[in-house]
């Protein structure tokens, strides 16, 4: 689909944001299906959010990504929230309106669900109990996926067991809160286990999850891309266990992004996914 009468543009706004791969992702897509545009890093800090949603619209962005810190504070900015962002209570999305409107979606979950069926085609969300470290936006997102998917049995840990037990009453279903000190045994007989804190990112420490529980069948994940290896996806690797990194999430959350921009769907290609593992 080609855009002849406009420049498009789009963005990811954060605090920090520049170690975003999300700008090279979009602008190997402007470039693929030959349009004249451009995705760029907008480093917003957390108090001129709703100023900087607002200059989308007069600058001519068709929308933005939004990563932290203020995907739950543009709850209270934008005009109309997709169903599915208002359950998971964050925003990775924005979409402008020719009248200037806002509309904020999350695409997370479904970005983390088409990355795990990429690397595991057989994959099955209900072939055993789930467990989940953290409680966060990215924890929401794998949730909320997790269980239209049909998982049967989601533990959730979080270090503060409060915020766990608030996905548990959110959500309900097979969503289950467990204590910090009872993770080992909550992932002895899990069929998957999956981080989505920051542990383990770059300048972080590595999240404290013994394996010596974890069955080898079992398949972990991790929502972080860099490092591309994690020590829990390193740790799990060479115990036998399948892993699967954040970066298929960050390819494919953007496909629904720019069918609400750009009304075009792009595919994720092994061009595409080589590109951004060369800079890992």
């Amino acid at each position: 689909m080609s855009h002849p009468d406009r420049f498009l543009l789009a963005g990811v706004m954060g605090w920090p944001v520049m170690h975003s791969r999300s700008p090279l992702l979009h602008n190997h897509w402007f470039t693929t299906y030959g349009l004249a545009g451009s995705y760029v890093p907008l480093a917003i800090e957390p108090d001129a959010l709703g100023p900087a949603l607002r200059a989308l619209h007069p600058l001519k962005f068709a929308g933005c990504n939004l990563t932290i810190p203020h995907k739950e504070t543009a709850l209270g900015i934008v005009d109309e929230i997709h169903p599915t962002a208002k359950l998971m209570g964050a925003i990775s999305c924005v979409t402008v309106t020719r009248d200037g409107g806002l509309i904020g979606s999350n695409n997370d979950g479904y970005g983390f669900i088409e990355s795990i069926v990429e690397a595991k085609p057989n994959w099955r969300a209900d072939s055993g109990p789930i467990v989940v470290i953290g409680a966060g936006g990215g924890a929401r997102a794998v949730i909320y996926s997790l269980a239209e998917r049909g998982a049967r049995e989601i533990r959730v840990i979080n270090r503060t067991f409060a915020r766990a037990k608030n996905l548990e009453d959110t959500f309900g279903g097979p969503v289950k809160a467990y204590m910090w000190d009872d993770r080992t045994k909550a992932v002895h007989d899990c069929a998957m286990l999956v981080n989505t804190t920051s542990q383990g990112m770059i300048g972080m420490a590595p999240l404290d999850m013994p394996l010596n529980t974890l069955s080898a069948s079992a398949l972990v994940a991790d929502i972080i891309y860099i490092p591309r290896e994690t020590p829990l996806l390193r740790e799990a690797r060479l115990r036998g266990n399948a892993t699967v990194n954040g970066l298929g999430m960050l390819l494919h959350q953007a496909r629904p992004a720019w069918k609400a921009w750009f009304n075009l769907d792009p595919q994720v290609t092994p061009e595409l996914r080589a590109l951004l593992e060369g800079t890992l």
